[in-house]
């Protein structure tokens, strides 16, 4: 054990001097708005497309979905991480990537509440947004921490205080000083340690249990809460439509996330996008997928250290994962400890920059008739930057220490859902469509943070739901089926309430579609030029 803490700390501190380092370094990046929010919109594929992962997967996933989705559908919760390969990464660098890049640079918009106003010719909707934004970002960051203590129990015998205040600062200097920069690089380097992490916790998890088809063939013999042996080692689980509704959540809600799209926001050049592409979902492939499947066998472990609630016998999905790893080898234990800091950190710092940055540029700067300089507006930013990670730190260390406040689980929860589901729609459509009105955006705002709060409700007052009907109740059953219908059902209200409302101002439609009609001159290796010809040829 002494071995495996001085392993474990010579590590750690070895990956916090790189992280300030890339922060120091980053600094001469951060001196303006546009530097210190994208990087001056010159980010490489590698950068951008290891930021979009390592933002998209945290310790949440790792810790506590593979714990939960794997215990609940044994192997097929794979599934959920493949989901996130093609949907949530393949799909969206694809369909959002490009459009998002020109729209945004064509109306110089750094946040998605800032593109809302421009784009729809709205400042209510702008400050709507930023508000939205606020209010759920803050309980979703504070959720990143989920999981440290019980992976840090495995090797230290410190408060769980202790081990937030140091992610909370160490992440906060990195990105004051650097900026969007600095937090590029990181999640570039932190991506790689959760490549290799996770790929050395499968094969150490296989291994012990005597190979991938020796492990299968036990878990196939499990039955558990489904009641039929084989269950966990199937296809598709023991309840397909539930891991449906993960699959959709957790892939299709990227689509509408502000730390998300944002990424797009800074993409240096067209060639970026193809690299990216295949870079982002090769790294969801292995970390997501990775994650979900190991978090498949977790029945393995039901009885080497697995807690269970002393009231309803379920066990506590935090742990699973944990008790998984306490008999691996000294250095996999001391590796997955700095994955799992890399996978919170990484994340913790695109939204609290994000948050900032939004903050800032649509809530503050408006407020200032005589306007304020670059060098003021990113100074308002790092102090926001302070403020969110010392509240959201202050929120995990109250959630931890009274469990009884229920509040705080339940607002985590609908977090994600909220935000998908206000924003996943309007942003897309108004990507494509000419005819997106400025109400069917209203609408869709109050309906994902409508569905979302009446949620957070419904579990707290324990509402019988149920009595309404099975839909209903199976509707509200939980913050991943409520929240995939927020997201779907604002697909399909955006463009009914576009038919009936007040058509967009034409002057702000052309100028939004004007970037697209703008015409580029490239070179003949990278185009065929057939388009050409055949003009020549019709004349």
């Amino acid at each position: 054990m002494d071995f495996m803490k001085i392993l474990t700390v010579v590590l750690l501190v070895c990956f916090f001097a790189l992280m300030i380092g890339v922060g120091v370094y980053s600094r001469r990046r951060a001196t303006d708005v546009n530097g210190f929010v994208l990087g001056g919109r010159s980010v490489g594929p590698w950068l951008t497309a290891f930021a979009f992962g390592t933002s998209y997967f945290s310790a949440v996933i790792f810790v506590g979905y593979a714990g939960q989705f794997g215990w609940n559908f044994g192997l097929s919760s794979t599934w959920a991480g493949l989901g996130n390969a093609f949907i949530g990464s393949l799909l969206a660098w694809n369909i959002l990537g490009r459009r998002t890049r020109v729209m945004t640079q064509h109306f110089d918009a750094k946040t998605m509440p800032d593109f809302f106003g421009k784009r729809f010719g709205s400042k209510t909707l702008k400050i709507v947004a930023s508000i939205i934004v606020f209010i759920f970002l803050i309980p979703y960051t504070a959720s990143l921490y989920n999981g440290l203590s019980s992976l840090f129990g495995l090797v230290f015998e410190i408060p769980y205080w202790v081990v937030i205040l140091v992610m909370a600062v160490l992440t906060g200097v990195y990105v004051i000083f650097g900026g969007y920069m600095a937090t590029a690089i990181n999640d570039f380097i932190q991506g790689i340690i959760m490549l290799f992490g996770i790929s050395a916790v499968i094969i150490s998890v296989l291994v012990q249990n005597g190979g991938l088809v020796a492990a299968m063939k036990t878990l196939s013999t499990i039955e558990g809460d489904a009641g039929w042996a084989g269950a966990y080692s199937s296809f598709l689980g023991p309840d397909p439509l539930a891991l449906l509704f993960v699959v959709i959540l957790t892939s299709l809600g990227t689509w509408g996330l502000p730390q998300m799209v944002g990424k797009f926001y800074a993409i240096k050049s067209e060639k970026d996008i193809h690299k990216g592409t295949v870079i982002s979902t090769f790294f969801a492939i292995v970390v997501a997928g990775g994650c979900y499947f190991l978090g498949g066998f977790g029945r393995l472990y039901a009885d080497a250290g697995v807690v269970y609630n002393a009231t309803t016998g379920k066990p506590l999905f935090d742990t699973i994962v944990p008790a998984m790893l306490a008999t691996l080898p000294d250095i996999v234990i001391a590796i997955v400890i700095v994955l799992v800091l890399s996978a919170s950190m990484s994340t913790l710092s695109s939204l609290v920059l994000t948050s900032s940055s939004t903050f800032t540029l649509d809530v503050i700067k408006p407020a200032f008739k005589k306007g304020l300089t670059d060098k003021q507006q990113v100074f308002i930013m790092r102090l926001f930057i302070v403020f969110f990670i010392a509240i959201s730190a202050v929120i995990a260390v109250i959630k931890d220490s009274h469990p009884s406040v229920t509040f705080i689980a339940q607002m985590m929860g609908v977090s994600w859902g909220a935000l998908a589901g206000a924003f996943l729609a309007p942003f897309l459509y108004s990507l494509y469509s000419k005819k997106v009105t400025k109400a069917s955006a209203a609408v869709c705002f109050v309906w994902g943070c409508g569905i979302a709060i009446f949620q957070m409700v419904v579990t707290l007052a324990k509402l019988p739901v149920a009595d309404f009907g099975p839909f209903f109740g199976y509707i509200f059953k939980s913050s991943i089926n409520s929240g995939v219908v927020a997201m779907v059902g604002g697909l399909v209200i955006v463009p009914i309430v576009s038919l009936f409302t007040k058509k967009p101002d034409e002057k702000v439609i052309e100028e939004a579609f004007h970037s697209y009609d703008k015409t580029i001159v490239v070179k003949a290796k990278d185009s065929l030029g057939d388009d050409e010809e055949e003009a020549k040829s019709a004349k």
